[in-house]
């Protein structure tokens, strides 16, 4: 009869193109275990279908499953057993996917806004015109307003708040004052602030629409405390125009405090809504 090949953990490192090291994790773990260890130099040995775990081993790695989840399905099971083990397995990867997908929208997100930012400063972008705003879904606070901007755009009230409804956002912050002449006078005292959510809402939480109207817009650059010149470039533009603005007016804060301190790498969107025009 003829006598079953053996594989040293070298001959299986080469023909499998995996570590000793990793073989030697695997015994330890209990995943893989040589057939044959020598009692006089301790060496390993593995025969053909034990080297033949190996591929599943890195098939099994490949799918996302951990080494400590492996220890009941290499060497095979019930189909039952490796059933519920991959229904739990595709549940916990697809919260991953979602997550993963969040945070490739932050970014994104994020990075367009500096991309926007540089072409405008680039190409010093600052007169007014009129232009429709597509519709989008936000969330939403209203809180109290004191011309403190970095306290209002990196708000800690809103970051909690999102926490406890349990949802992310993506993109600019835009603040929404109710009334546009009092924000260019400096007499505000409320403001909502808006992002984007980068997952439904769920029941209670503050959402509203924002979009699906033609608005006079200026970009604004430089420190937000002058930001009442731009408001006065709409209003010199919609009059001579023979516009009728809204009561309200939005900010949307293209690159601010979140991406740096330095107050005249600043670039705010001014959004006055149009009722009427000529």
């Amino acid at each position: 009869m003829q006598k079953e090949k053996l594989y040293s953990i070298g001959e299986v490192s080469r023909i499998c193109n995996i570590s000793k090291k990793a073989l030697r994790f695997y015994d330890q773990i209990g995943i893989i275990t040589p057939d044959v260890i020598c009692k006089e130099n301790g060496y390993r040995y593995y025969n053909r279908e034990t080297l033949l775990t190996v591929p599943i081993v890195k098939y099994y790695k490949q799918m996302g499953f951990k080494l400590e989840e492996m220890q009941d399905l290499v060497e095979g099971n019930t189909y039952y057993f490796v059933k519920q083990n991959f229904i739990s397995k595709i549940d916990e990867l697809r919260i991953q996917e979602q997550e993963i997908h969040n945070s490739y929208m932050a970014v994104k997100d994020w990075y367009e806004l500096i991309q926007e930012a540089q072409l405008v400063s680039r190409s010093n972008v600052q007169e007014a015109g009129i232009k429709y705003i597509n519709t989008a879904d936000y969330c939403y606070m209203d809180q109290d307003f004191s011309y403190r901007y970095m306290e209002s755009i990196i708000n800690i009230d809103w970051v909690n708040y999102l926490e406890s409804v349990n949802n992310e956002i993506a993109g600019e912050v835009i603040l929404r004052f109710p009334s546009w002449t009092d924000k260019m006078e400096g007499t505000s005292t409320r403001a909502r602030i808006m992002q984007r959510p980068v997952r439904p809402c769920m029941a209670g939480t503050n959402k509203t629409v924002f979009g699906g109207i033609m608005a006079v817009t200026v970009y604004h650059l430089g420190a937000l405390e002058r930001i009442g010149e731009s408001y006065k470039k709409i209003q010199d533009w919609a009059r001579d125009r023979g516009y009728k603005c809204g009561p309200e007016s939005y900010e949307r804060y293209v690159v601010d405090y979140w991406t740096t301190r330095n107050p005249e790498e600043f670039v705010t969107e001014v959004i006055v809504p149009v009722m009427d025009g000529p």
